[in-house]
This record gives structure tokens, C-alpha cells and sequence, in this order.
């Protein structure tokens, strides 16, 4: 009776064994509908020939991560909008928001992952369907949150493909120089004209495709990265800022929180920086409107005298970024570009903007993906 019902014990074990490894390995596919409308929220300037900065405001939500074919067609029918309302050309430069690249890490898993009430969630369902991978993943990591780390890690290389091929193909489909916001690698670099994932620490990096779908320059590493970043990303110094010759100028990106040191905008200025894009990320929703923080991430710049508290989030924004220091870098112009939408309990904000020296202007917070324009003198 005893070896019958070990027998039985372990036939039953390797019944649950056999069916989890099957349930890992099932990836269920099909299309889901998503809104492909957006509208001109902010059009500055008058057409000419000296080209544009064109912010895409996206509005994105887990299931546009099912594949890079779902998250391509949304933003391929964003930018067939602004081509139908003539604000595309040779020498447009089009900006997407921070980490727009970095949720392909969720690309062709489980309905699970995006059904998840919290990132927590979706990352635990993330490694439970990756088992062998994420442990391989976890040897390797070198952040302090190890899963985090593993879960990027395991997934680079499909990751740097799918981006570059998302990115770089819309730039050469419709003939603009693009900033494809910005996404988690292992020490990326590009070789040979394709971006690669290394060996090293995780940056949160922003490629910028030339009209050809090639990359332009080198991954343009974030250099303040914010505290929820910093168990698994890595800081790169202000000297890795670069300048990239585009045909409306010589353009620097500068991701997220990095427009709000000035050691950055002298770095850019160095490399006589004609145009600056920022991609952008801001959680929580409401936070706009909230009592600003403080500096998250790095120490307040010596010439900020605003005290956490004294001001509203969005005041901070056009205050202490890169509104209000443009004119350090000696750009002509610039765009700031928020993502928009939920992802999972994140929540999104940001009122996205263009600027130069003189000034800047604001887009009215309104739901859907919006277009933001800057036309160039």
C-alpha cells in the first residue's frame, strides 16, 4: 500500500512538473483593439523650410505590448495622422517618451502579464513563465534588485532587436529622424549599424534612427537615473552626453530627469547643440498638479533655491527643466514629450512642451494621444 501510494505521489508530481513546464510554453496570440486616433494638441511657428520637432504623446496600455506588431501599427497611426495634417518632411524630428521601448520586456508573454493589477504583479507572472531564464538571468545581475535585473536581462537581446526594428523602421518608412524614447538594455552599444545588448550593468538608454532606419551616434545613456530606477539601472556620466547631426541641426537628448541638471546643458553646449528632445516620464496620475518632491535621484543643483513643497510638480517641470534652462545649452529649440495611458497601476502624467529661449508653451492635458509641434526658424 505504501509503494502505491509513493508511486501514485510521484506520478502526480511529474503530472503538475509536465503540465507547469506545458503552461510556460503556451503563448496564446491574437489581435486586441486599441485606439489608433490622435489629435494636434500644440502647433507652434509657421511651416518652412528649416524643419520641425514633433512630439508623439502616446496612449498606451499592457495589451499594445502583446507584440511589437501591435505597439507598431499604434504608433504607425500616429505618425499617418501628423502626415495627413502636414507636419512631416525631410527635416522633421520626431520624439517619443521615455520608456516607451522598455515594456517590450513584456512582448509575447502570457494573457496573464497583461491582465496583472500592478508591474508587480506582471513581473512576477514574467518569471514564473520563464523559469530556466530568469534563474540563468540571476547569476548574472548586477543591480540591487536582482529580479528586476533578471527579467531585463533575460529578455535584451530580443529586446534591442525589437526596438531597433520598430523605431528604425518607422524612421525610414516615413523619412524622419526619430527619438525612440528610451529603453532598459545591458550595456547597449551599436556595431555595425545594429544595436546589441552587452554583458554589463542596465542603462535606461534613447536611440536616435536616421531617415534611412539606421541608428544615428551611439545609445545616449540617462545620467540621472530616478530612485525607482537605481536598484537595476546604472548612472553614465555628464561627459557621455552626445550631440548628433541631424538634417534640422545638431540635436542632443537629454532622458527624463537629466534636463534638470545643468552640468548636462553645458556637456550639450560643448558639443554646440543646435535642438534638444526629452523623453519623458512621469507616474502617478494627478501628479502634475501635486506639491513637487524635490530632486529624486541626485542632490539639488546649487543654483535651485525652490524648496520641495513651494511649488506644484508641473511648475517644477517648466521652472527647473529643461523650459527653464534652455538657454544654458545655447539650443534654438526644444520638446519635452510625456508618455500617456496606464500601464498596469502606474498611472501617467505630464503636460508635454516645446520651448526656446524666449519661452515655452504647454499642451492642454486632454485624454488620447496628442501631437506636439514645433515648427523651426
Amino acid at each position: 500500500m505504501r509503494k502505491a501510494l509513493k508511486y501514485l505521489l510521484a506520478i502526480l508530481l511529474a503530472g503538475i512538473v509536465a503540465g507547469y513546464a506545458a503552461w510556460t510554453q503556451y503563448r496564446p496570440a491574437g489581435m486586441f483593439l486599441s485606439d489608433l486616433r490622435s489629435e494636434i494638441a500644440l502647433n507652434q511657428g509657421t511651416p518652412g523650410e528649416h524643419g520641425n520637432l514633433l512630439g508623439i504623446q502616446p496612449e498606451l496600455f499592457p495589451n499594445d505590448y502583446r507584440s511589437p506588431l501591435l505597439l507598431r501599427r499604434k504608433l504607425a497611426a500616429y505618425l499617418e495622422q501628423a502626415r495627413r495634417d502636414g507636419l512631416l518632411n525631410d527635416k522633421t524630428i520626431v520624439v517619443f517618451p521615455e520608456h516607451i521601448g522598455t515594456w517590450l520586456v513584456a512582448s509575447g508573454e502570457k494573457n496573464q502579464v497583461y491582465t496583472a493589477s500592478s508591474v508587480s504583479e506582471a513581473m512576477a507572472w514574467l518569471a514564473a513563465s520563464n523559469p530556466l531564464q530568469v534563474l540563468k538571468a540571476l547569476f548574472a545581475a548586477k543591480g540591487q534588485d536582482r529580479l528586476a535585473d533578471a527579467l531585463f536581462r533575460m529578455k535584451a537581446e530580443q529586446m534591442a532587436h525589437d526596438y531597433q526594428t520598430l523605431f528604425g523602421g518607422l524612421a525610414s518608412e516615413y523619412g524622419i529622424t526619430l527619438v525612440a524614447g528610451s529603453i532598459v538594455l545591458p550595456e547597449p552599444r551599436v556595431e555595425d549599424g545594429r544595436l546589441l545588448a552587452g554583458d554589463g550593468p542596465l542603462f535606461n538608454v534613447s536611440q536616435v534612427f536616421g531617415s534611412d532606419g539606421q541608428p544615428i551616434g551611439q545609445p545616449q545613456r540617462k545620467v540621472v537615473p530616478i530612485i525607482d530606477e537605481q536598484g537595476f539601472t546604472a548612472a553614465a556620466g555628464a561627459e557621455q552626453l552626445s550631440v548628433v547631426n541631424t538634417p534640422a541641426g545638431r540635436l542632443g537628448v537629454l532622458v527624463c530627469a537629466d534636463s534638470w541638471f545643468p552640468q548636462n546643458y553645458q556637456a550639450l553646449a560643448d558639443g554646440q547643440v543646435d535642438l534638444l528632445a526629452v523623453p519623458a516620464f512621469l507616474t502617478g496620475n494627478g501628479s502634475w498638479d501635486k506639491p513637487w518632491g524635490g530632486y529624486n535621484g541626485a542632490a539639488t543643483p546649487a543654483d535651485v533655491q525652490i524648496k520641495a513643497g513651494e511649488l506644484s510638480e508641473g511648475e517644477a517641470w517648466q521652472r527647473l527643466a529643461m523650459a527653464g534652462r534652455i538657454g544654458q545649452s545655447g539650443a534654438r529649440a526644444g520638446i519635452t514629450v510625456f508618455m500617456r495611458g496606464q500601464l498596469w497601476d502606474m498611472g501617467s502624467d505630464g503636460h508635454s512642451l516645446v520651448a526656446n529661449p524666449a519661452g515655452h508653451a504647454l499642451a492642454p492635458d486632454d485624454r488620447g494621444a496628442r501631437l506636439i509641434n514645433l515648427w523651426l526658424e
